[in-house]
């Protein structure tokens, strides 16, 4: 009964998948600024700003951790290796209805 309890509830929850989200830096020379933010923004990612820090650019951005998943090796390609990046944990956001679809479609 209990179980039968726990899966109706589940059912009228409208229950979402929720996946870390990690605010990225990336320092960078100015040269490669467009390729990097268009990447970040591929990945979907939001920028949330840039500044400078001495010769190299330095852009902020928040960016779904399983879209960083080898981000080193595309970013070294496209920085000639002259760019480096740190991550840390920001927060969970719901995935969105497309995403979660994917995610949905696999586990079946």
């Amino acid at each position: 009964a209990a179980s039968m309890a726990i899966q109706d509830a589940c059912r009228r929850a409208d229950p979402v998948i929720l996946e870390p989200m990690m605010k990225v830096e990336v320092v960078t020379p100015d040269k490669f600024m467009g390729d990097v933010t268009g990447n970040l923004s591929s990945k979907r990612g939001l920028i949330e700003g840039m500044e400078d820090r001495g010769m190299n650019k330095v852009i902020k951005a928040i960016v779904p951790l399983s879209e960083m998943f080898g981000y080193m090796t595309g970013l070294r390609s496209m920085t000639e290796g002259r760019a480096s990046f740190t991550m840390e944990f920001f927060r969970y956001d719901i995935v969105p209805n497309s995403v979660a679809e994917t995610i949905i479609a696999a586990r079946k």
